[in-house]
C-alpha cells in the first residue's frame, strides 16, 4: 500500500489491520521524522491495538523513483510478497506553480507502482482517484472511463491522465482494477475528528481569521481598519462582515464523511471482485446557503451571503470580498459546481448492507469545527491527542 501516511491512505491503513490484513506500507523518508515513526504516530491517533500493529511492516521508498529507490535485492523481495496493492499516494495540490512536482507524483509515481504490479504476483490494483477527473463540465459524470480534455487545475489533470495510463496497463498485464472516486471528503460523522483540514475547511478557516483579525482591531485600535472594510459590532455580539460568496448557478459541494468513505471502500474491495470504477459520494450534494448558514451561526457572524454570478455584475466586489477570494480562489469552481455524479454502481453494493451516506447538518457541522478548532486546524493534532 502506498499514500499510507496520508488523509485516506492513513484511514484505509487502520482500517485493513483492524480487519485482520497484512498490510505492507511504503512510505516516502523524510528528513525529519522517519517512516516508522510517522507510521507510529497515526496509529496511535487511530486507537490501533498492539495485536493489530504487528500484521503491518513499513518500508521506506521513494515512489517517484525506479525501482522505489530501492535495492535489487530489496525490490526483488518486494516483487515476490505481494498481492494486492492499493495505491493512495498524489499529490493533491491544485497549483499550477507545483505542476512538475504533481505530474512527478500523479503520473511518474503511479507508473513506477504499476511497475511493481508487473513484476510481482499482483492480481489486483486499487487506485484510490477522484471524481473530478471528469474535468470541466455540467451534469451527470459515469462511473467509468470518459474521454476528456479540459480540467480546473493540475490535480485533476494528473488524476485523469494517471487513470488512463492504469487502464491500458492492467488490461495489458490482465491484473484487475477498481477505481474509487470519493467526492470531497471531510471528517467523521462519528466525532468530527480528522487528520487533514483543506477543502472544505479552508474556506471556512479563512472566514474565522477574518473575524479575529477584525474583533482584534475593534476591540485594541478602536476598529479604524475593520471601518474601512465595511465590518462593524452588531448589539447583539456578533460581528457584520460584508462577504458575497459566489455560488453560480450549482448544485453546491458534494461531502461525504470519512468514515463513510471507509466503509464503502472495504465494502467494495471486499465484493467487487471483477474490477470496475466506482464514484463514493453524496447523493445530495450541501447547497453554499445551508454551508453559509452554519458558518454564520456557528462563528456568530452576520453579513455573508451566497449569490449569483451575475450579482457581481450589478454590484463590483467591495475589499474584503477581493480579500476573501485571494485566500480561497482555488476552491471558487468547487463552490459553483455542476457536476452530478453518477453512482448506480455504488449504490447497488452499499444498499445491501444499507450504507448511506450521513447528511451534512449542523449538529455534524459543528462537530467538525469543534474538532479543528480545538486541534489548531492540525498544529496540536498529535501534540495533545484528542479525548
Amino acid at each position: 500500500m502506498t499514500g499510507g501516511t496520508g488523509f485516506l491512505g492513513s484511514h484505509i491503513a487502520s482500517e485493513l489491520l483492524r480487519q485482520g490484513y497484512r498490510v505492507l506500507l511504503l512510505v516516502r523518508p523524510n528528513s525529519q521524522v522517519s517512516a516508522h515513526a510517522r507510521v507510529e504516530q497515526l496509529l496511535t491517533w487511530f486507537g490501533i491495538s498492539p495485536k493489530d500493529k504487528r500484521r503491518l511492516k513499513v518500508i521506506e521508498a521513494r515512489m517517484d523513483q525506479p525501482d522505489l529507490g530501492l535495492t535489487q535485492e530489496r525490490y526483488a523481495d518486494l516483487t515476490n510478497t505481494i498481492d494486492e496493492i492499493i495505491h493512495c499516494a498524489s499529490n493533491t495540490s491544485f497549483s499550477e506553480r507545483k505542476r512538475t512536482e504533481v505530474e512527478r507524483a500523479n503520473i511518474e509515481g503511479l507508473q513506477h507502482i504499476l511497475d511493481l504490479a508487473a513484476r510481482s504476483k499482483c492480481y489486483f490494483f486499487h487506485h484510490l482517484s477522484t471524481a473530478y477527473v471528469a474535468g470541466k463540465k455540467s451534469g451527470p459524470c459515469r462511473e467509468e472511463f470518459v474521454e476528456t480534455t479540459s480540467f480546473t487545475n493540475v490535480y485533476e489533470e494528473t488524476k485523469y491522465y494517471g487513470e488512463r495510463i492504469l487502464f491500458e496497463k492492467c488490461d495489458d498485464e490482465g491484473i484487475r482494477l477498481n477505481v474509487y472516486r470519493p467526492s470531497i471528503v471531510y471528517g467523521s460523522a462519528e466525532d468530527g475528528r480528522s487528520l487533514r483540514f483543506t477543502a472544505l475547511y479552508y474556506p471556512l478557516r479563512t472566514i474565522l481569521f477574518l473575524k479575529n483579525l477584525f474583533m482584534k482591531d475593534i476591540e485594541e485600535s478602536g476598529g479604524k481598519r475593520a471601518q474601512q472594510m465595511g465590518v462593524k459590532m452588531g448589539t447583539d455580539g456578533s460581528l457584520h462582515l460584508p462577504i458575497r460568496i459566489e455560488a453560480g448557478n450549482g448544485n453546491g459541494i458534494n461531502l461525504v464523511p470519512v468514515d463513510f468513505f471507509i466503509k464503502a471502500f472495504m465494502e467494495i474491495m471486499d465484493t467487487c471482485l471483477e474490477g470496475s470504477v466506482f464514484h463514493i459520494v453524496n447523493e445530495r450534494s450541501k447547497t453554499i446557503d445551508a454551508l453559509v448558514e452554519y458558518t454564520t451561526r456557528y462563528f456568530n457572524l452576520e453579513g455573508i451571503e451566497a449569490v449569483r454570478t451575475e450579482d457581481f455584475d450589478k454590484q463590483s466586489r467591495n475589499g474584503l470580498e477581493i480579500l476573501f477570494d485571494t485566500y480561497v480562489d482555488a476552491y471558487k469552481p468547487y463552490m459553483r459546481d455542476n457536476r452530478i455524479f453518477s453512482n448506480d454502481k455504488t449504490r447497488s453494493i452499499l444498499e445491501k448492507k444499507n450504507i448511506k451516506c450521513p447528511d451534512l447538518d449542523y449538529e455534524l457541522f459543528s462537530k467538525c469545527m469543534q474538532y479543528a478548532i480545538e486541534t489548531g486546524w492540525g498544529a496540536n493534532l498529535f501534540g495533545k491527542q484528542h479525548q
